[in-house]
């Protein structure tokens, strides 16, 4: 897995630590994946809602991801588990691919389990960050190389 450090708004935070808190027991099947989302969080960077960088995915961004391994690419909303809906693009960000988004910046690659086998994905472009959205109007967030830069 290529990944920068971990970053994630306080905001974010708390919100997660309480959805895994009211999930009381999960079942069998989804226990490792909210071991490795709680994992996530414990090693995670917060920083407050004015200091996360453009370029990382946080809830309700829609970010656009390379599925390296069938080299097909598709855009996402990380959501609340009560707004997800695939056929809509908005993903949960407690499923296994949403877990392994968050945090992550325009550029990462991870490896998700999935029910289906293991994913490798790389995060291509942040097309929207709620947190940047107040500074910047329209604008795209992707990774050239090692260089950041706006589209609008």
């Amino acid at each position: 897995m290529e990944r920068h450090n971990l970053l994630i708004t306080r905001e974010n935070m708390d919100l997660l630590k309480r959805l895994l808190e009211s999930s009381g027991s999960v079942l069998a099947k989804d226990r490792e994946h909210f071991e490795t989302l709680e994992q996530q969080l414990e090693r995670a960077q917060v920083v407050g809602r004015d200091q996360i960088p453009p370029d990382v995915v946080t809830i309700n961004s829609r970010v656009t991801i390379m599925h390296l391994d069938a080299g097909r690419a598709n855009t996402y909303t990380l959501v609340l588990p009560s707004e997800a809906d695939l056929a809509k693009g908005r993903i949960s960000v407690l499923a296994p691919i949403g877990t392994a988004l968050i945090g992550c910046r325009a550029g990462d690659s991870v490896d998700v389990e999935v029910p289906g086998g293991s994913k490798r994905l790389r995060v291509e472009e942040i097309r929207y960050q709620p947190e940047s959205a107040r500074a910047v109007d329209g604008g795209v967030v992707r990774r050239h190389s090692d260089e950041q830069y706006w589209a609008a």
